[in-house]
């Protein structure tokens, strides 16, 4: 079978990432928006206590869902490089052999999520007046993590051959069905947390049955084939390789930030719900971003896989100057426009101006997101997820549970508190910056003198 799938080794640069990225940012806003209208259901219409129910399980939810985010990222790679050297035949084996990781390991943290879920918790000092709304909402979402690790796969899939619309027309079917549900279940039937858990659930599994059948109904070199459902072991290695690294990472990035989600609960209820709040401009900011960091390692693993020296380099310089970009501007609305945003979520003006605090300080640390997570996206796109991960681990991670130990502790003050992002981004992202200047001269030693070819790296 013919590649059909989109070209990204050829044509200007800056027009093939704006064109790649921007169905790819709608979709990663879609995702945020449709988040955020659970917590914004509940706090309109179930009131601050179901609020902060929500909210206390957020570091969990990014736990579970950053994993399979990151095992989307080293199919991502994975099929790029490989559509990239024109190897159909190995598109179709790494294509497949994903689906079933995907889904297994999406079975696996659905049963792991849901036995432990008080226990977490607990572990994260949850308060007991929102402990019982935190668990029901906990444990319904759990129960949707095959769909969103069967979409997530569906869109690294369709990402690594270029394309990014049809993961956004998706996602927007499926998300009105999401908000439609949540006012159903909250207003109507007044379920509270567990009725916006359940309208999420029910909205990713429309997501990944649409993800899946237009797989399987391509035309492409990505098609699915339900005679070649299989597990290839050299290509679950190839993909687990980068997957669980970069998993880990997102998820030891949760880790880290559970005991930062311990730190706000040392405060009162208004500062845990205007935290709650607040950290939606987080997501917002931050998968509006990560579609450039798809952009970048797509580019750069298609380009490697072709052999095209010069596109390489020039995609994670050009992904580089977007996400830097992107990150300023949206700070600077989100602190000029901080209290309207905030006013999405709650009614209360105790919350609202506990959610500034966080939303001040964070405008100012995107930016410092941008070098790190664009040159992490780079070092993948060549291939190497091991050692990027051990600096995220120690630079975003490991530091940042010794300064809630010593300097928050010190001061125990919500700001010393925040302050901890811009610190740990910032070294994080320069230790990233030498690790792929060593990366990239190794990997270019693989590749054949002719910087214009397309012979695939071996």
């Amino acid at each position: 079978m013919a590649s059909k799938s989109h070209d990204l080794t050829h044509g200007p640069l800056v027009q093939q990432i704006i064109l790649f990225s921007l169905p790819l940012m709608a979709t990663n806003v879609l995702q945020v928006l449709f988040n955020m209208s659970d917590v914004a259901v509940v706090g309109q219409f179930a009131g601050p206590e179901a609020l902060g129910s929500v909210g206390s399980t957020s570091i969990l939810v990014s736990l579970f869902t950053g994993f399979l985010i990151g095992m989307g990222s080293g199919v991502n790679v994975v099929v790029a490089r490989y559509i990239g050297a024109r190897h159909d035949q190995d598109v179709h084996e790494a294509v497949h052999t994903s689906l079933i990781l995907s889904l297994i390991v999406g079975v696996i943290i659905m049963a792991l999520g849901f036995l432990f879920t008080p226990a977490m918790l607990s572990m994260l000092g949850t308060k007991p007046v929102l402990m019982a709304g935190a668990v029901s909402y906990l444990r319904i979402y759990c129960l949707g993590m095959p769909a969103m690790a069967v979409f997530n796969f569906g869109n690294a899939v369709l990402s690594a051959a270029g394309d990014t619309k049809k993961p956004l027309y998706f996602l927007s079917m499926a998300g009105v069905i999401n908000i439609l549900l949540n006012l159903f279940f909250v207003i109507v039937c007044h379920l509270a947390a567990a009725g916006v858990a359940l309208a999420s659930i029910i909205s990713q599994y429309i997501s990944a049955a649409l993800v899946i059948l237009s797989l399987r109904r391509s035309g492409s070199v990505v098609r699915l084939e339900r005679s070649m459902l299989r597990i290839e072991p050299h290509k679950a290695r190839q993909v687990l390789s980068l997957s669980i690294p970069a998993g880990l990472q997102n998820a030891i990035f949760a880790i880290a930030n559970l005991f930062i989600q311990a730190g706000v609960n040392s405060f009162d209820e208004l500062m845990v719900e205007g935290n709650a709040a607040a950290a939606n401009a987080d997501a917002l900011v931050y998968d509006v971003m990560a579609a450039i960091y798809t952009a970048c390692s797509s580019f750069m693993s298609q380009n490697y896989g072709a052999g095209k020296r010069k596109r390489i380099i020039h995609s994670y310089f050009i992904s580089m100057v977007f996400s830097f970009g992107i990150a300023l501007v949206m700070s600077a609305l989100l602190v000029i426009f901080g209290r309207q945003f905030l006013g999405i979520f709650t009614n209360v003006e105790e919350v609202a101006q506990a959610g500034m605090i966080r939303l001040r300080i964070m405008g100012c640390s995107y930016a410092f997101s941008a070098f790190m997570d664009c040159t992490i996206a780079a070092n993948r796109g060549l291939g190497k997820s091991f050692v990027p991960t051990v600096i995220v681990i120690m630079g975003s991670c490991v530091f940042r549970i010794i300064w809630v130990y010593t300097v928050f502790a010190y001061f125990h003050t919500i700001e010393s508190l925040y302050l901890l992002y811009i610190v740990s981004w910032a070294i994080t992202a320069a230790a990233e910056m030498i690790c792929l200047r060593r990366v990239y001269r190794e990997q270019m030693q693989k590749l054949p003198p002719d910087i214009d070819g397309v012979k695939a790296a071996a």
